[in-house]
């Protein structure tokens, strides 16, 4: 017979005490999006949308959301194919250094954030690179990389590459082998990869902050701008939706993972 663990509640009230600090500011983000008050407080009793409606006729912001858009998927995608590439040499390379070539990929991740935008804005300076975009996209390649390339190998090193050879055995090609039978058994990995790096490129403040113009700015960079020119809770409204749209992608890493699947095992 299995005796309780006496630890077991005081390790539940520690997990619940984390979640419930982790959780508590995004619950007051939330309720002062829907507050009618001009400052930012929770009013219990007197809700309204009127900052919910000022969000959507806000200068700047659609713009500034469609152009982190754009640029998260854009780099999302470079960083998806470079990365997958660069873990795929890595795992099954046979050459000197591969330990070191993964360092070298995931020490973005290392460094803080201002330290690599002053090094890629002092790149660009250097090799006359003017664009605005061309620059972000450049410089949020490197921010993506390293969880493309963390999550590939990680994914890489769960699969049996002989059954690659056993596809080809049957007669497929290389290509159609790797295409009928990698990547359906990868694609979790490439969705996990891709919904983090597009995450880590839309939010991303460090580095843009010093490659944005007055044309191109991300929408860090212009909710920053909003609260130094005239805060009120519309920043507030801003960061609700945009809650709601990383809950909806870290659902599609859940369902892709088979997270779900593995629990109900």
């Amino acid at each position: 017979m299995k005796m309780a663990n006496p630890f077991t509640p005081l390790l539940w009230a520690v997990t619940l005490l984390i979640v419930m600090i982790q959780i508590a500011p995004l619950v007051v983000v939330v309720l002062v999006s829907f507050a009618n008050s001009p400052v930012f407080e929770v009013t219990f009793g007197n809700w309204s949308l009127r900052w919910w409606e000022r969000m959507a006729t806000a200068r700047g912001f659609w713009a500034a959301m469609e152009l982190s858009a754009r640029l998260a998927a854009l780099s999302t995608a470079v960083a998806l194919v470079l990365g997958t590439a660069a873990a795929l040499a890595i795992h099954r390379g046979r050459f000197p250094g591969a330990a070191l070539l993964g360092t070298i990929l995931l020490s973005p991740l290392m460094l803080p954030g201002i330290v690599l935008g002053i090094a890629v804005s002092q790149m660009f300076r250097a090799y006359g690179v003017t664009d605005a975009f061309t620059a972000l996209a450049i410089s949020h390649v490197v921010v993506v990389m390293p969880f493309v390339v963390r999550i590939m190998l990680s994914s890489l090193a769960l699969f049996d590459f002989t059954m690659v050879e056993a596809a080809r055995t049957l007669g497929c090609s290389y290509g159609s082998a790797i295409l009928r039978v990698a990547v359906p058994n990868l694609a979790p990995g490439l969705v996990t990869s891709a919904v983090f790096g597009f995450i880590a490129s839309f939010d991303n403040y460090p580095m843009s902050m010093f490659l944005v113009d007055a044309r191109t700015k991300t929408l860090p960079i212009q909710m920053l701008e909003f609260l130094e020119e005239s805060p009120n809770p519309t920043i507030a409204a801003v960061s609700t939706l945009l809650l709601v749209l990383t809950a909806m992608l870290l659902l599609i890493i859940h369902r892709a993972s088979g997270l779900q699947r593995a629990v109900i095992r």
